[in-house]
């Protein structure tokens, strides 16, 4: 009888540490993924009785929640206190992408000049969960990765300037992105220009890096306006209709 294979624990490519998560960590990642996927649709008021009731917590960490969506820029805590699940315009949306495509591109370049071949053997094995997750049906959990994936390209810069913007802007387009990377349509191009922003890297090819992680923000943007236009379209449509 074959026995399976094992391997010594140092050789897992998994994170296995436990993390310790508050109840404000919590109610903000349901909060995020309910504004993500829509069910907090843009634009909506939002009761903060409500939502402790939903989520069964207090309003302390509710509060702390709020308060990492709102720097997310995913949630707008109004003059009047009251929530508003942010609504930013098409054209504010793209100009958010042609900036980050800008500060991308100029992390690339970081990266080939300092980053080192464990970081770059790390950068890999997140690009590999990402392959395997491509094929399956779990758009949150690809998302999430593939945001990893990005911010580790940052963070392997090591400009703490650049990381802070990056954040901001990264916060401000993540339902946008989000919007882009559930469609499976797509799937096959997102991988395909990860295969190419890997490819660069291995090869340390700056140029080549800058130009790959650019084109990769330019087809969310190309994604999230195409969205934009079918769900006008379908709302007319309907409107017609009736």
């Amino acid at each position: 009888m074959n026995r399976k294979r094992t391997i010594e624990l140092s050789q897992l490519d998994e994170d296995l540490a436990v993390k310790r998560v508050s109840l404000a960590e919590i109610a903000a990642e349901r909060l995020r993924e309910l504004v993500l996927v829509g069910k907090l649709g843009p634009g909506q008021t939002l009761s903060e009785r409500e939502l402790c009731e939903k989520l069964q917590i207090s309003r302390t960490p509710l509060r702390e929640a709020i308060r990492e969506l709102a720097s997310e820029k995913l949630i707008e805590i109004q003059s009047n206190r009251r929530l508003r699940v942010a609504d930013p315009s098409a054209t504010y949306i793209n100009d958010l992408f042609d900036v980050q495509a800008a500060l991308e591109a100029l992390a690339g370049k970081l990266f080939i000049q300092r980053a080192t071949d464990k970081q770059i053997d790390q950068l890999a094995g997140i690009h590999g969960r990402l392959k395997k997750l491509a094929s399956g049906n779990d758009s949150m959990k690809f998302f999430l990765l593939d945001m990893e994936f990005h911010s580790t390209i940052i963070e392997f810069a090591d400009n703490s300037a650049l990381s802070e913007t990056h954040r901001q802007y990264n916060a401000a387009l993540f339902r946008a992105r989000y919007m882009s990377s559930e469609q499976a349509r797509w799937r096959d191009v997102t991988m395909a220009e990860h295969e190419e922003i890997m490819d660069a890297i291995i090869a340390r090819d700056a140029p080549r890096l800058s130009d790959a992680l650019t084109k990769h923000l330019m087809t969310g943007k190309s994604n999230h306006d195409r969205l934009r236009k079918e769900a006008e379209a379908a709302e007319k449509q309907s409107s017609s209709e009736g």
